[in-house]
């Protein structure tokens, strides 16, 4: 028998579609927004409805911004010789919160991942080049994640890298970070030590 409406049916599905909700997370949220007062419940929709009308992505590096640059892009005190490529705009922010790294970035919007059909077209490698061929960096730093698909990405990147002219220093996150892990996930000091521990990564 179905006890619950079709309408918090539909709330509760959808709530089952965000990352890490399972049926009985997503059964007890949609609860606590039946029991939340009237004005609570909807500024939260109201807040969901703003970011998807106003976030957009950052012309320059594809983080997620209000303005055509984003904060960082648009900082004249960062120093610009440093580029940081990271896999997704969480990794970036957990980089930023770890107070270590004071360069530009470059977001490539996911992982080289042939058995999920993401390809290097899907990233956004393309504009990454683009912005090396124009000059002034003189390091990249490959901070994708130290995943299967991370380390796919960051070798691949490093090969494509090999056609832009110079002297271009090209270095790899530390291994402080455990296998398989993401950024965002890991604390604060430690992205510090794996950006401060980073490597020369090998042709």
């Amino acid at each position: 028998m179905e006890f619950t409406t079709g309408t918090l049916k539909e709330l509760m599905e959808e709530l089952e579609r965000l990352p890490g909700i399972g049926h009985k997370t997503a059964e007890r949220l949609a609860y606590h927004v039946l029991r939340t007062p009237p004005e609570e419940a909807l500024r939260l929709a109201d807040a969901i409805r703003l970011v998807k009308e106003t976030i957009r992505q950052c012309r320059l590096c594809f983080n997620f911004c209000e303005d055509e640059l984003c904060a960082i892009c648009a900082d004249e005190t960062r120093d610009t010789a440093q580029l940081c490529i990271v896999e997704h705009a969480r990794d970036l922010h957990a980089i930023e919160r770890s107070g270590s790294y004071r360069g530009r970035y470059h977001v490539l919007l996911g992982a080289f991942s042939p058995l999920d059909g993401t390809v290097p077209e899907d990233l956004t490698l393309a504009k990454l080049l683009e912005r090396l061929r124009a000059g002034g960096v003189a390091e990249v730093i490959l901070a994708t994640n130290p995943s299967f698909e991370g380390e796919g990405t960051a070798l691949y990147v490093r090969e494509k890298l090999k056609s832009i002219p110079g002297d271009i220093r090209v270095t790899r996150i530390a291994r402080g970070m455990p296998s398989g892990s993401h950024l965002d996930h890991v604390g604060r000091n430690i992205v510090a030590d794996a950006l401060e521990g980073r490597r020369e990564m090998e042709s």
